[in-house]
């Protein structure tokens, strides 16, 4: 969409409502303003507006390629008529519940001018006309209550200049006194909402006059540093860090974060380790995550500390019982992780692509079997869980579901008191399970069963904080299998053998492609001007790849990329993508993304009413316009979204590397450029091509290449798993708890 930035202020009354998101307010609607022929169409946040009211918008121009012109609402106001006639028609609308034409005549006749004061600030005259009772009063002081408070939180946030978007968030918190709550105690919406909270909370305390010290505020500060760390992935922050960030951010001064640090630790909000007398080196934790890490290394000790069964078991009853049950010869370095597995209560089994993980899976599985002993399989994601399934032709399910996740309360029903009921309990794609998800997960698998977890150290660690498999592997206490010997079939495939060549630093072997298609099975197509980058994407996935390859276009490909924003990122590259492979014309607009019949979406949460799960990716089938409704097709499994629950949804013609994980698509196309430098790391390009199983295709520049293969060094994940688990600050291997720099 092209802006004109140059405010309008445009006046009429609210004709039509399109389209209102019930959670956030976003409307789009049509406006009537005198002397102009049709009808305005206006987007933007607006609550408790209603046809027939008239309003005063201002907003800034902007085109719609399909809709043509719209008024972008930077703020509104509802004006009330002055006028009898104006109140009357106002009252008979029917916008006031329990006011009918009748009823709005009669209150007119006996107010006059001065009936929507009565019924705003004096409901209890109302009593004095004939057939309105208290029941009655009640009603219309409730209706009017409810229709003005939502429009008069909306103007408040206008006023401190916070973004309306978040007015039902804050009604969802404080119902109809939320302004006078919000005057009162700005910092309580750090607490209550969460993500913005803080910065809905400090707009606010600054229009009011709020000093920058105040103790609510330098408490509130320290909380939402400690939530922003956990975002970026630490279970902790050092002192120093926290002392840095609330004077370079928010101006508050060292004395102060110590005394906010003190009370909250006194309080119990948050916990503070490694008390040396020096503020700057102590762990800060939230409680929450202080008490994962602390629980979750207190039962892998005592896991470790429980004398094993050991499932006696030599290696030709291995080859025999596997070659009987699933027909597969194992590799010598496959039956002798075996065997070692049976003699450990946990054990962790780590990989690259190629090297029979999966295949080992269903081994440990099936011998699991043939002694009579329960299994469960389960994955962090659904996406992973489905996959894991179909590789091993068994059940596999979420770790939520394995634990019985409770969506109304938040809880699991599955824990120590009620544990899995299962012998032996393997995880697939462990690298991606988080400290809180992990302290949840081994609570509730007896300490009589075997735990096996699965995965690659060398992909993206989990979006959660903590870097859990990769802390207990090197805390050298919890038993580990390396398999390192790549299957025949797999050497011959490039993408394999290229991802290993990525995790070792060494530049991937590209071959000359063998059709005209100027492609092959592994390729890189130098483009060194990012804006070169989505017409190439384009020309593949519409021409190239399915004339040549055979792969459908939607189904079969998918591009991954580093970031959500620029020209190679992911809001860009959808709506390219959209415009090329869907030429239908949009159907819904919600918060800067269409939908269209025929669109590749992903769902965004896990939705266990549902059943539909983070990183679904499915295609839309039908818009029902009139029932405000729209239907996703997820693996032959229609799931239906009311409009007001797109929020749940996004375009998936292209997604972050993030969001991949746990999935293998047939052909990945992977642009880097270098305005992705933040995120342009080793780990993030091995976890990008090995989601593709039969092509890869990067597009980019050789610096950017060059950047994500040399940086090997990752932002630092803090946390004190490793150390917990016995591992010396300063012991061999690093630790968990390393030194602020």
């Amino acid at each position: 969409m092209n802006a004109d930035f140059f405010e309008t202020i445009i006046e009429g009354h609210l004709d039509h409502v399109s389209y209102f998101n019930a959670e956030n307010h976003y409307t789009i609607a049509k406006i009537k303003t005198p002397g102009v022929e049709n009808p305005i169409t206006v987007v933007g946040f607006m609550a408790a507006v209603s046809p027939g009211e008239s309003l005063k918008i201002s907003g800034s121009w902007e085109t719609h390629p399909r809709y043509g012109q719209q008024l972008r609402i930077k703020t509104y106001e509802v004006t009330l008529p002055g006028t009898v006639d104006g109140i009357k028609k106002y009252l008979e609308s029917g916008i006031i519940k329990g006011i009918g034409p009748s009823l709005a005549g009669r209150i007119v006749d006996y107010f006059g001018p001065m009936s929507l004061e009565v019924i705003e600030k004096h409901p209890e005259r109302l009593l004095e006309i004939s057939g309105i009772g208290k029941a009655k009063s009640a009603l219309i002081r409730n209706a009017w209550k409810d229709h003005h408070s939502v429009r008069s939180l909306m103007q408040f946030l206008q006023e401190m200049g916070v973004k309306t978007s978040y007015c039902g968030k804050i009604l969802k918190a404080y119902g109809d006194n939320a302004v006078d709550i919000l005057r009162e105690d700005p910092y309580c919406a750090a607490k209550d909402i969460p993500g913005a909270g803080f910065y809905i909370a400090d707009a606010i305390a600054g229009k009011l006059g709020f000093l920058q010290d105040k103790p609510e505020r330098v408490r509130a500060c320290i909380i939402h540093l400690l939530e922003q760390g956990a975002n970026d992935g630490h279970v902790f922050l050092y002192g120093r860090k926290l002392i840095d960030n609330c004077r370079n951010y928010f101006q508050i001064e060292y004395d102060a974060v110590v005394d906010g640090v003190g009370f909250l630790s006194d309080t119990g909000d948050i916990v503070v380790e490694n008390k040396s007398g020096h503020f700057e080196t102590d762990a800060v934790y939230l409680k929450e995550l202080h008490q994962a890490e602390t629980g979750l290394a207190d039962r892998l000790l005592a896991y470790l500390s429980i004398p094993v069964n050991t499932l006696s078991i030599d290696a030709d009853e291995i080859t025999a019982k596997v070659q009987k049950k699933l027909a597969i010869k194992l590799s010598d370095e496959q039956i002798n992780v075996i065997g070692g597995i049976f003699s450990h209560r946990i054990a962790v089994i780590t990989g690259g692509p190629g090297t029979g993980k999966t295949t080992l899976i269903r081994s440990v599985a099936a011998i699991f079997d043939s002694v009579g002993k329960k299994v469960e399989l389960a994955a962090p994601t659904g996406r992973a869980a489905r996959r894991l399934s179909e590789v091993t032709g068994r059940k596999a399910q979420t770790i939520h579901r394995l634990l019985g996740y409770n969506a109304i309360d938040g809880f699991f029903d599955k824990n120590q008191d009620n544990p899995i009921d299962a012998e032996a309990v393997i995880i697939d794609e462990a690298s991606m399970v988080d400290t809180i998800l992990m302290y949840s997960l081994i609570k509730a698998v007896p300490v009589t069963a075997a735990l096996i977890l699965v995965g690659d150290i060398f992909q993206l660690p989990s979006v959660g904080p903590g870097n859990i498999l990769s802390d207990m592997i090197g805390s050298e206490k919890i038993p580990v299998f390396y398999l390192s010997k790549i299957f025949r079939q797999a050497e011959e495939s490039p993408i394999i053998i290229n991802a290993h060549r990525v995790c070792q630093g060494e530049f991937p072997l590209f071959h000359e492609p063998e059709t005209s298609a100027g492609i092959s099975e592994f390729c890189f197509i130098e483009k060194n001007r990012p804006d070169l980058i989505g017409p190439v994407i384009v020309d593949l996935c519409k021409k190239i790849i399915p004339r040549f390859f055979g792969f459908d276009p939607v189904n079969d490909v998918q591009v991954l990329t580093p970031m959500h924003k620029g020209v190679a990122g992911t809001l860009n590259l959808n709506q390219v993508l959209q415009t090329a492979l869907n030429p239908r014309p949009a159907l819904i607009q919600v918060m800067g993304s269409s939908f269209k019949e025929g669109d590749k979406v992903m769902h965004l949460r896990n939705n266990y009413q549902k059943e539909v799960f983070n990183g679904d990716i499915g295609s839309i089938v039908s818009i029902d316009e009139k029932k405000k409704n729209l239907s996703v097709n997820y693996y032959d499994r229609i799931v239906d979204y009311g409009y007001e629950e797109l929020d749940e949804i996004s375009p998936a013609y292209a997604i972050s590397v993030h969001k991949s994980q746990g999935s293998e698509y047939p052909v990945v196309i992977i642009p880097l450029v270098t305005e992705h430098y933040m995120l342009l790391q080793r780990n993030l390009l091995y976890t990008a091509i090995t989601r593709g199983s039969k092509m890869v295709i990067l597009i980019g520049s050789k610096r950017a290449f060059e950047i994500a293969l040399k940086n090997d060094k990752p932002r630092e994940r803090l946390s004190g798993l490793k150390e917990k688990l016995g591992v010396s600050r300063h012991g061999r291997g690093g630790a968990g708890l390393h030194e602020p720099a």
